[in-house]
């Protein structure tokens, strides 16, 4: 009886290890059959830098290095929160990110008010958010927090507070957050709080999470511009050729057959 109890247990720890190792293989036979075993966050150019090095290749041709099934991860869903832009626009761009993660930051200060004055208002882009929290607890708590201002309107709010300058430097322990909130405006204080550790919020983060883990992603900032990967926080020209091809591409998909010819 001891005998057999012991191999029980020592199946059950050898089965224990191995799925771990299972779901990564997993993922990663994905993430090659997709086309994005590179999809990998990487450091930006330094603000020094010029020509091309600076700027990750962006093809002129628009359908180059896009992958028709990644297109199908944008949801579209007007009323999502934390989305920018008309549900309908001709480009997505999706951003997986983390608030405690440094180049994150640096594209929502430097690059995506740029894409969202060019491009968002007149129409042609829509962003949306992915919470992919990978730094541990407190990535986790600014990530439910984020989706609990959300629900009362003031993500994008939120979202500016938290990738304010000095904000990572501050932390994200609980009366942080709160601040926070105060700071984006949200409304009800009360709710904030019940929504941040409620069981709603633990499962939307944990679907961006498992979207962003299926796609090959690892490190934030990555991102999906109709189907394209970009990985980490690029120069501005990168975005701009990225989205102006997807644009583009659009554009001639809803040509009638032979027109322009």
């Amino acid at each position: 009886m001891s005998t057999s109890t012991s191999s029980q247990t020592s199946k059950a720890s050898r089965a224990s290890k191995a799925k771990p190792v299972a779901i990564v293989a997993g993922v990663a036979v994905a993430a090659a059959l997709l086309g994005v075993v590179s999809f990998t966050a990487t450091e930006p150019a330094s603000s020094g830098a010029s020509g091309p090095s600076a700027v990750a290749e962006v093809s002129a041709d628009p359908a180059a290095g896009v992958y028709p099934e990644l297109e199908a991860y944008a949801r579209r869903d007007a009323s999502d929160g934390l989305a920018l832009g008309r549900a309908d626009a001709p480009v997505v761009l999706i951003e997986y990110a983390d608030f405690k993660c440094g180049y994150c930051g640096k594209f929502a200060r430097d690059t995506e008010p740029v894409l969202v004055e060019k491009y968002v208002r007149n129409g042609t882009l829509r962003i949306e958010w992915r919470n992919f929290p990978i730094f541990g607890e407190e990535s986790e708590a600014v990530a439910r927090a984020s989706w609990a201002a959300g629900r009362q309107g003031r993500f994008w709010e939120f979202h500016r507070a938290a990738y304010a300058e000095d904000a990572k430097q501050k932390g994200f322990g609980k009366d942080r957050l709160a601040a926070l909130a105060k700071e984006a405006g949200v409304p009800d204080a009360a709710r904030f709080a019940k929504d941040a550790e409620g069981a709603a919020a633990r499962a939307a983060i944990g679907r961006d999470q498992e979207q962003g883990y299926a796609l090959g992603a690892t490190s934030t900032p990555s991102f999906l511009v109709n189907g394209r990967p970009i990985a980490g926080a690029q120069p501005l020209e990168t975005f701009t050729e990225a989205i102006e091809a997807a644009a583009k591409a659009k554009k001639d998909s809803a040509k009638p057959s032979g027109a322009g010819r």
